[in-house]
């Protein structure tokens, strides 16, 4: 009886603990959630430092190999998004491999799950279709092992969720069902942007729970 109720003591504790920890994207390990100033100490913590020249940027420092800078954005005082976007400007044909790179990256990391192939053709002109209102995007959705072991992996190999492309019709809803209710709030993504005929990334880290819903309208 006794090692039944610390059992059940324990479940609760357990239960409890996870209830306080918000399940929600995370960038460089940091929730993004909480206030603004509180998300700013935080970012310094790992060795960003605050900008003085530009009031709009936030933070600068290095990230994923590449000097960026950092904004954090807030839907009623609290975090919803940061924002990284590459200080230097480079060429198209360095953007595609830039951007592949990336792609191949968060394919290879088993944080992430991807619905799709988002790499670019090499022989893509993108600057023509971006003046055409192509917008050259790739999401992803941050997913905790545990969930993948008993949502996904289940079901499918690493290989299958790299690419559903090819996967039924039926198998594609199942995925999308998973990352619905298991992780479609922290997304993840990125785009190329353009700026006087030069190209750079812009990445977003996204707590979809503290988005504006309408509520204040």
């Amino acid at each position: 009886m006794k090692n039944l109720l610390l059992s059940v003591a324990l479940m609760i504790v357990s239960i409890s603990s996870y209830a306080q920890e918000k399940d929600v994207t995370k960038f460089l390990g940091i929730p993004i959630d909480g206030t603004k100033s509180e998300m700013i100490a935080k970012l310094k913590g790992k060795g960003f430092t605050q900008v003085n020249y530009d009031q709009n940027i936030i933070l600068e420092g290095e990230f994923n190999g590449r000097e960026v800078y950092i904004f954090v954005v807030t839907n009623n005082r609290k975090v919803y998004r940061i924002m990284v976007a590459d200080k230097n400007r480079i060429s198209e044909t360095d953007i595609k491999i830039r951007f592949n790179i990336l792609c191949q990256q968060f394919s290879n990391n088993d944080k992430y799950l991807s619905l799709g192939d988002h790499t670019i053709p090499e022989n893509e002109d993108i600057s023509n279709k971006i003046l055409l209102g192509k917008r050259y995007q790739a999401s992803y959705y941050q997913v905790d092992k545990e969930f993948i072991a008993k949502s996904l992996l289940g079901k499918y190999t690493k290989e299958q969720l790299g690419n559903t492309d090819n996967l039924n019709i039926e198998d594609q809803i199942y995925i999308a069902e998973a990352y619905q209710n298991g992780s479609a709030h922290k997304q993840v993504w990125f785009i190329i942007s353009e700026n006087l005929g030069k190209y750079y990334i812009t990445m977003y880290y996204d707590n979809v729970l503290n988005m504006a819903n309408g509520d204040d309208l």
